[in-house]
């Protein structure tokens, strides 16, 4: 019995179910070496950052939006040295987690989301505080492997070296 050529199989064109969260934490070094933390209502600091817009941000314009909008501070995009992609599970669903350095041109944050962070603070690497957001401290630790900062586990791929490190 002969038989045609093999047909290819028909693919799902839906789109597929969302299993991921992908964001930004962007560590801000001033001047002197020290990084900016946000107080989470929660009682964990926080980098400044967010939700990567799926329709058309890039992780540069997305580290930059997320730090005019949460702290006013404004960075061009071309400023934002992205150095690393952090990955856990989070109630499982994949967290993505990019990692983001720019330097800061004014130390004057802003608490321009009151209903999440309480406080802004410019903070040397070597005291940062205990409770920290687990992203932000999954990100930090990439920045900065010589701080031992405790994190849940992540695993993470760099890109580049990390600004501002002096490594």
């Amino acid at each position: 019995m002969a038989t045609g050529p093999a047909r290819p199989a028909t693919r799902n064109t839906r789109p597929p179910l969302a299993q991921a969260a992908f964001g930004v934490g962007v560590v801000v070094q001033d001047g002197q070496g020290r990084i900016l933390l946000g107080r989470h209502r929660d009682g964990t600091w926080e980098l400044p950052g967010g939700k990567i817009d799926p329709t058309h941000e890039s992780v540069a314009a997305a580290a930059a939006r997320e730090l005019r909008e949460e702290t006013g501070l404004r960075v061009p995009q071309d400023a934002v040295r992205v150095f690393a992609m952090v990955h856990d599970v989070a109630g499982g669903i994949n967290r993505i987690s990019m990692g983001a350095f720019v330097e800061a041109l004014s130390q004057d944050a802003e608490v321009t989301e009151p209903h999440l962070i309480s406080a802004w603070r410019w903070t040397a690497p070597h005291e940062l505080p205990g409770a920290l957001f687990d992203p932000s401290a999954q990100i930090l630790a990439v920045w900065r492997p010589d701080l031992g900062i405790r994190h849940p586990p992540a695993h993470h791929l760099p890109i580049g070296r990390p600004a501002g490190t002096g490594l």
